[in-house]
This record gives structure tokens, sequence and C-alpha cells, in this order.
């Protein structure tokens, strides 16, 4: 079947406690013949306000709430922040490489930050198999951003490779270097990729301002959310 012809299907979850906000209850539309998936459609899908993890593409689609805003960087337009440049400068001893498919070192990396860093979240302990179906797509083209402290992986940061756009999936770094804030200059390193490979656009996941975990994403200018179907731009105040 042609690429035009394709036609996604969807189904619709049962509510269940959100991740994010403890008082709400969370429910998704899922895209339930993923395997249809690709590279191209995808980003339409992301257009939309989908995203995906693993082999699942879901958009939440809560009773009560509307709180998950989907966010992107136009990165061409991009400017630093002074906070952003002193993270840029703490870490200008790193270096960066690009790697096409993942590594079997990686995973300690994972295992060692989920264990340290997110003891409370939902895919605490770390195992393989969890590892695995989360990270990896058999059918979207993925980078995976390592940086480098005197030839010693500090970091992975994992994206989907679109034609006009990067979606930033995850981020795992060594905790023990949590100072360096890798998680922000990761984001600040995929602007560069973007750029460096003709993307429009850089996609974060969803912006929650009620939960103050996620809101480094709002801090990246100027940027894009999407609010009841139409995308909303934000310039710096």
């Amino acid at each position: 079947m042609s690429e035009s012809k394709k036609y996604f299907q969807f189904g619709l979850t049962k509510t269940f406690p959100c991740n994010y906000l403890e008082t709400e209850k969370e429910r998704l539309i899922v895209v339930t013949n993923s395997n249809e998936l690709t590279s191209e459609n995808y980003q339409r899908l992301l257009m939309a306000g989908f995203r995906r993890s693993g082999e699942q593409v879901y958009r939440p689609h809560c009773p009560n709430c509307s709180g998950c805003e989907s966010i992107r960087l136009p990165v061409n337009e991009f400017a630093p922040s002074r906070s952003q440049k002193r993270i840029m400068a703490v870490n200008k001893d790193l270096s960066m490489r690009i790697c096409r498919g993942g590594k079997d070192e990686y995973f300690d990396l994972y295992r060692r930050y989920i264990n340290t860093v997110h003891r409370n979240g939902a895919m605490y302990p770390a195992n393989r198999q969890q590892y695995q179906g989360f990270i990896f797509s058999s059918t979207v083209e993925q980078l995976f951003l390592e940086l480098y402290l005197n030839n010693t992986l500090i970091s992975v940061a994992v994206c989907d490779n679109l034609p006009g756009a990067l979606s930033a999936l995850y981020t795992f770094y060594d905790p023990d270097l949590h100072k360096r804030s890798l998680g922000k200059f990761s984001i600040l390193k995929q602007i560069e990729l973007s750029k460096k490979l003709n993307k429009h656009y850089l996609y974060l996941g969803y912006q929650i301002d009620q939960c103050a975990k996620m809101n480094y994403k709002k801090q990246y200018y100027p940027h894009e959310r999407l609010v009841d179907d139409n995308w909303q731009r934000t310039d710096k105040k």
C-alpha cells in the first residue's frame, strides 16, 4: 500500500492514575496499527499532538484535564538564555558523537539513571525488557546523541529523525554528574543538531505547567504549544 493510502486506526484506553498529576486520571488515544508507522507519517502524528513510547503511539485524552500540551521549538529562531549559556560553558569539555543504533553499553547508564533519579517513578526499578520496550522503534529512524567526558560515556539523548524535525524521546545520564545539568544541555545539543540537519523543529514531548519537574521544557524560546489543536507561539518575555 502506498504511503498516501495508509490510514491509522485508533483506540481509547481505560482511565488510570496520572503519572504527573496526583489528583488526576489519565486516558489515552492509541494508534492500534502502529506497525504502519514510518518516519514520514509519524511526523504528521506529532503535528497532531501524538507521541511514541517504544512501538506505542499515543495522545492524552483525559476526562477532566487538558494539562498535557505538545511543545516544539522552531530551532532556527532559538536564542539561548543567560542560564543556558552557562550550561554550555560548564560542559564545553564534553565531546559529542552521533550513533544511528543503540549500543549494549547504554543499558548500564540507563539503569543507574533510573534507579537513582527516578526511584519514585513508574519505570523503577529499571530492567532490560522495559528499557528495550520504551526506547527503541522498529519503524522510525533514531539518532543517539552520546556525550563523553575524557572518553567515558556519560549521557545519551535518544531522538527520532523525521523529515522536517527531530523528536526528543528520552535522555539518561550519569547521576553522579547532575550538577552539569546534562538533560538541559542535551536539549541544547539536539537544537544544534537539528540546525545542522536542516530540520525546522525539535519536538520535546508534553509540557505540563502544573508539574514542576516538566517545566524545564518551556524555558527554551521561542516555543510553540498545541492548544485546542492549534499551535500557539510563545516568545521570550
